[in-house]
């Protein structure tokens, strides 16, 4: 996180976190000098087994969090610092500009809020009210994260022998510049790869695909019963140099009200507009499949779903199985065209028995009248 301070102010001491860099403390003369004195601090979370003596109430997540529906414990880190001015100046003033470090997320200007309370005591009976509150709000955009998608979706159902794959060049080309590709059943040796350590995150190594992907989210209709419909998904990861801890899968389908069982994955409905529920969040069960591993055997993680029939819309017309919209990990798959969408069989042309004995007997009839004149 950073931000940049709209005065003479220094962090003389913080738990829970740590600054980057100490910067120029040359105005303090003896004694023990502040943490960090850099008029735009860095700051880093600590990573869990962090001494107790640099910790705080909820601190040291290594820089990773949740999101509120997967795990309560660990969607929220908190650090505390003393801040001071840097001469006889102690007055504090909110800094500006706040930033994440993640590309992607860009954040507001802070806005004070009615002080905060919070428990001060271990036996939690004395409450301590804030002397004042800001909010920082940041947002996620997926076009600010990155030029090109991370993901795509192919389709299959069980009504029809196609099977409609991720649309070619969805994230890139095979060939084109940004990433390496390996054949498949080769596998690239990954102790060997050349990575910048100041860079976050390896140059990736994908599995040759027309779609060029990291990530490949498949939808297959795999059965329909008289009240209740079942489908499959699959995820796949096609890196071989990431894996995706604490993933998850957001889905907008419209019977997606009507979910009667998850079976392998974790499932809740997300309700934006309140009395439209549309949209489900799905995530991997904890030390089971929440770990989608690299490309490979492993690199999948599967669940089925089962749905009830809503009589007033359901259909396997025209593709009305098939989800909506997709997004893995926030960002949002690419689908295929609706006109690719595997159709039922069209049985507007189809002869039947009987059909076949009418009109066998309207062109006997025929040739009798005929051979009569």
């Amino acid at each position: 996180m950073n931000w940049d301070w709209t005065s003479d102010q220094v962090i003389w001491h913080i738990l829970g976190a740590e600054a980057t860099e100490q910067g120029n403390c040359t105005a303090f003369k003896g004694g023990q000098l502040p943490h960090c004195c850099r008029k735009s601090p860095t700051i880093v979370d600590l990573f869990p087994g962090s001494p107790y003596n640099l910790q705080t109430a909820n601190c040291c997540k290594g820089g990773v969090l949740s999101s509120m529906s997967q795990d309560s414990n660990n969607y929220v880190a908190v650090f505390e610092m003393t801040v001071g001015g840097s001469k006889d100046n102690n007055d504090f003033v909110m800094p500006q500009n706040f930033t994440l470090g993640v590309p992607g997320y860009s954040c507001g200007q802070p806005f004070e809020v009615p002080p905060s309370k919070f428990f001060s005591d271990k036996k939690r009976r004395h409450m301590t009210q804030a002397l004042h509150t800001w909010n920082v709000t940041c947002i996620y955009s997926p076009i600010q994260a990155s030029t090109r998608p991370k993901c795509c979706v192919s389709l299959s159902a069980f009504y029809n022998s196609t099977i409609v794959p991720c649309p070619q060049c969805s994230c890139n080309c095979p060939g084109l510049g940004g990433a390496t590709c390996v054949k498949s059943g080769d596998r690239p040796p990954v102790l060997e790869q050349k990575h910048d350590p100041t860079e976050e995150q390896p140059p990736p190594i994908l599995m040759c695909s027309r779609h060029m992907c990291p990530i490949r989210v498949h939808w297959h209709i795999k059965q329909s019963y008289k009240e209740y419909w079942r489908v499959k998904m699959t995820v796949t990861n096609l890196n071989f140099m990431q894996n995706n801890s604490q993933w998850n899968l957001v889905v907008l389908h419209p019977n997606l009200q009507n979910v009667t069982q998850v079976f392998s994955y974790n499932y809740k409905p997300l309700n934006p507009y309140g009395y439209i529920n549309d949209t489900g969040m799905f995530w991997g069960i904890q030390h089971y499949n929440d770990m989608l591993l690299q490309a490979g055997d492993a690199g999948n993680v599967q669940s089925e779903m089962l749905l009830r029939k809503d009589p007033n819309m359901f259909t396997f017309r025209e593709g009305w199985g098939f989800p909506r919209r997709i997004l893995f990990n926030g960002d949002e798959c690419v689908m295929p065209s609706p006109d690719e969408y595997p159709r039922l069989p069209n049985d507007g042309f189809i002869v039947t028995p009987s059909l076949v004995g009418v009109l066998f007997s309207i062109l006997s009839a025929m040739f009798l009248v005929s051979s009569n004149i």
